[in-house]
């Protein structure tokens, strides 16, 4: 299935980094339930329309890994992996 966001909609596909103890232990990801912050965008939609009905490009582009806030994004899934949707202005920076 192809996914296609409306407007100043991105969809983002969350990067979920391992977690140790102190002491080394790999911890799984169940230890912490809460949601990621960190994404790679997956797609983009064409932006959102000014007062005077014109498009205002998106600042973001598929493949950049983005920082965004935490409840702000809609959880999905589909066929059995997950993905958020996020407005344009829940997505904080970009990053390397």
């Amino acid at each position: 299935m192809k996914l296609k966001p409306l407007g100043d909609r991105v969809i983002l596909e969350p990067i979920t980094e391992e977690k140790k103890s102190k002491g080394g232990i790999i911890l799984p990801e169940t230890v912490d339930k809460e949601r990621p912050e960190k994404g790679r965008v997956i797609a983009v939609g064409a932006g959102k329309l000014d007062e005077n009905g014109k498009r205002v490009p998106m600042n973001v582009k598929k493949g950049d890994n983005v920082l965004f806030t935490k409840y702000g994004p809609n959880e999905v899934k589909i066929e059995g992996k997950e993905y958020l949707i996020a407005k344009e202005e829940d997505i904080l920076a970009i990053f390397d």
